[in-house]
């Protein structure tokens, strides 16, 4: 029985090590959020320059998106592990230029700290950081075998969520305690105990396959572009067209380049399958979701129920918790029954938790705040499962990490649509909510008015992004339907 046992935990221990890095580099994500005074302050970036600021977030996001193709056919090429070694080296150099970023310019030049340097590092950072999701899903693809791959997959998935919203409580306690830095320094012994933990595994298949760098290229560049273009729909003007067509411009070079190359960077045989496109297109608006809540709920916290950031934090963990706990079970569900019907529940139960946190009001208290957070988190974890198995079911073994990258990627930039599509919408709401109001008032009955109007219109729209996403999970039924009737196909 005992021997029975161990059979079948030893494949889901190899991807301990795995999940450890995946965690480490979703960490990084966000612990940013609650550094992000203190970075400010001592790379002299003033608060009315926030939105220069959140390039030390967004630059992260580029550079981790980024790098998944490249470092899904390098896995693919030297095998999981070597794959694994070099992500964890290129993350620990990039903690390390982040932590010392602000003495940079005076070891060069004798020049003042500049916060483009940090901005740089963290793109480098985040190369590392990006790789170790599609070389984990690609592992799982040698270490597991088909029957027990869905429960494997919630755990990378699980391990990812719980890494994001882990980052902002890290933060908060570094910030407490120390200063910024610390939170990039103590990143070297968890990614030397990562590395040290990956050598217990086997190394995995090395396969005959190139990689395409010019593809690499053109796809990191219509990615930060398309960035740029995005994260200004809210205030329009010449950089935000330019950056668009630019944009549209690389996409069509890049798949002129995916068409005629001998080794394209994404697989073409992936895109001749329509399980494949629409696990993309799911996975896609999911991100949207998701970003919407990840994003709302602690500045929700902040603004309207006037928490600290760890508290905010603390109130996402209610949802987050959810969703590591619901990709285990959208696994065990995927191994019994397929994909469709975990994937169906899943968008439902997601679509259900918004529309109660939809109805929320100022007063909102437990129980009723943690099960509403909880009823979305759990939707979206039941999703992890089956998007993966339906998209990576028969993908051959040299394709199989550049075909995990790109499904990681389709969610990213549902994630940099989503959030920049928050931005534009709660900024026009917010001022139209608030445009009959003086912004001051020194009678303090008008003041409280203010004050209380002000509240009112932030509740509006933080509500009204729940509506949002809840109707984005409704229309991410079509495609998750349509996926899983053809999700036992053959390549």
């Amino acid at each position: 029985m005992f021997s029975r046992i161990a059979r079948l935990v030893k494949p889901y221990k190899l991807l301990l090590p795995l999940c450890f890095g995946v965690f480490i580099a979703a960490d990084d994500q966000t612990v940013v959020v609650t550094l992000l005074p203190d970075m400010m302050a001592d790379l002299r970036v003033g608060v009315s320059e926030l939105d220069r600021a959140s390039w030390s977030i967004t630059g992260y996001l580029i550079g981790y998106t980024a790098a998944m193709p490249l470092m899904g056919r390098i896995s693919d090429r030297m095998g999981y592990r070597l794959a694994f070694l070099l992500a964890m080296a290129v993350f620990t150099i990039g903690s390390i230029l982040v932590a010392i970023s602000p003495q940079i310019p005076g070891w060069l030049y004798g020049g003042r700290p500049e916060f483009g340097w940090l901005v740089g590092a963290r793109v480098f950072q985040a190369i590392g950081g990006g790789a170790a999701i599609p070389i984990s899903i690609a592992a799982v693809g040698e270490l597991v075998d088909n029957k027990h791959r869905a429960i494997a997959y919630g755990l990378v998935g699980a391990s990812a969520e719980a890494g994001g919203v882990f980052g902002p409580l890290w933060g908060g306690g570094i910030t407490t305690w120390l200063s910024w830095e610390w939170a990039f320094w103590l990143n070297i012994p968890l990614t030397v105990a990562a590395a040290v933990w990956i050598m217990r595994n086997p190394p995995g298949r090395r396969n005959e396959v190139k990689i395409n760098f010019p593809g690499v290229i053109v796809f990191a560049a219509a990615l930060a572009l398309l960035t740029v273009g995005l994260v200004r729909i809210g205030k329009p003007d010449a950089l935000m067209t330019i950056s668009l067509v630019t944009t549209a411009t690389l996409v069509v070079i890049l798949v002129a380049l995916n068409t005629k190359s001998d080794n394209p960077l994404f697989p073409r045989a992936l895109f001749r399958f329509r399980s494949f496109d629409l696990a993309g297109v799911t996975h896609f608006l999911v991100g949207a979701v998701l970003i919407i809540g990840m994003i709302t709920v602690p500045l929700m916290a902040a603004s309207v129920f006037g928490k600290s950031p760890l508290e905010g934090g603390l109130q996402l963990l209610r949802m987050t918790i959810a969703i590591g706990l619901g990709a285990i079970i959208g696994g065990i569900l995927t191994q019994r029954t397929g994909p469709r019907m975990p994937a169906m529940l899943g968008l439902v139960v997601t679509a259900a938790g918004f529309l109660l946190m939809a109805n929320w009001t100022a007063d909102i208290g437990e129980p009723w705040l943690t099960f509403h957070l909880a009823i979305a988190g759990l939707g979206l974890g039941l999703l992890v499962s089956p998007i993966a198995e339906t998209a990576l079911f028969g993908v051959m073994g040299d394709e199989r990490g550049a075909a995990s990258a790109l499904l990681t990627v389709s969610r990213m930039i549902g994630m940099t649509a989503g959030l920049a599509a928050m931005t534009a919408l709660g900024t026009v709401q917010f001022q139209q909510l608030v445009a009959d109001i003086p912004a001051f008032s020194l009678d303090p009955d008008v003041q409280e008015q203010i004050v209380e109007t002000a509240t009112n219109a932030g509740m509006e729209v933080f509500t009204r992004f729940f509506r949002y996403a809840a109707g984005i999970a409704l229309v991410a039924l079509i495609p998750a339907f349509l996926m899983t009737r053809s999700s036992h196909r053959q390549i």
